[in-house]
């Protein structure tokens, strides 16, 4: 090689060893820290909702626990302190307690009804088919509807003089008459009526969704396979739509322990206890606001919390921890070194 090819080489090479070298004179940040830009980024995007997650959220939630140890009519100082007699009551009052067990009877059957429901609906709309988009809004519709409007409406349809009496009496089918609304026999299933209706919508856009992000390849090939409809639901479909199902069923629980606005709107509030469709948000309502109690309320609030937080845990803790396993970088580093050292061995 003569000289002059050699001065060519490292005149080429001369940029990329510069580069070199100044990427070994840039001293390299320690792992898991962050640089003062860094921080104070953080701050700028981080502050203002940390302090209006504080404000709204946490600040009311620690109020809320002050005011429950004492007797307040929510005006003038806090002075009646009474201790734990306010959770001592609720919990050993029999009218809050079968407003839990009406919650819980809300939360199982809401999935029970509106779960599959929603699956099939959403199966059926997710097949191309003539006015796919009509179906959709009119399924959607409800949800969107106003709870105010909503209760007022079944109240008029569900009523003793209501127009589904009047529809059986005009048919002649006097054997259907009921009290929906009154008799506890109905009431409850007259509720879960109206919440299937209700909220079947926000089920059906969520598995919308959840269903096409399935890969179509995984049909086709279930199809070349000469898989059934069923089996292909079964096999590719649920398990994949499995997230989506678990957080929409999350969101419906939550949903169904702070039930109230329907129940206060179509039964009143003396008619929902009798008629068994009474629920905590109700029961804090009644003999806190309306009683002039606002200290007793804050109580109710504060045990209607722990009973929430104490699900969303649960279900954190057993349920939706199967959809962030390995989502966790310290968590998926352990498989990665284990590798490491069976190679090395």
């Amino acid at each position: 090689m003569s000289t002059q090819q050699i001065l060519v080489e490292e005149q080429a090479a001369g940029p990329a060893l510069s580069q070199v070298v100044r990427e070994q004179k840039t001293p390299v940040q320690p792992a898991g820290r962050l640089s003062t830009r860094s921080r104070l980024e953080l701050l700028v995007l981080l502050g203002p909702a940390v302090a209006m997650f504080f404000t709204f959220v946490i600040f009311p939630v620690i109020m809320a626990g002050y005011f429950g140890f004492f007797k307040w009519n929510g005006f003038g100082p806090v002075t009646d302190f009474v201790g734990f007699r306010n959770y001592r009551i609720i919990l050993t009052d029999p009218t809050f307690l079968n407003a839990l067990k009406h919650n819980v009877f809300i939360a199982v059957f809401s999935l029970i009804l509106q779960g599959p429901i929603a699956i099939l609906l959403a199966l059926l709309m997710n097949r191309k088919m003539r006015g796919q988009t009509t179906i959709r809004v009119l399924i959607f519709v409800p949800y969107v509807i106003s709870e105010a409007i909503v209760g007022i409406g079944w109240s008029l349809i569900l009523s003793t003089n209501g127009a589904l009496n009047s529809l059986f009496v005009n048919l002649g089918w006097d054997s259907f008459v009921r009290d929906w609304l009154a008799n506890p026999q109905y009431a409850m299933w007259s509720l879960m009526v109206i919440l299937t209706w209700k909220y079947i919508g926000f089920a059906v856009i969520l598995f919308l969704a959840g269903l096409q992000g399935i890969p179509v390849e995984l049909y086709e090939a279930a199809q070349i396979d000469g898989a059934s409809f069923w089996q292909v639901q079964r096999r590719i479909t649920l398990p994949l739509l499995a997230p989506t199902i678990r957080i929409w069923a999350f969101l419906s629980i939550i949903g169904s322990m702070q039930l109230f606005d329907l129940i206060y709107i179509i039964w009143g509030q003396y008619i929902a206890d009798t008629a068994g469709v009474s629920t905590m948000a109700w029961y804090m309502a009644l003999n806190g606001r309306l009683s002039g109690n606002y200290g007793f309320g804050n109580a109710v609030a504060v045990v209607m919390f722990a009973f929430s937080l104490a699900i969303a845990l649960l279900y954190q803790r057993f349920i939706l921890s199967k959809d962030t396993e390995g989502a966790i970088t310290g968590n998926s580093a352990k498989p990665s070194r284990k590798r490491k050292k069976g190679v090395s061995a």
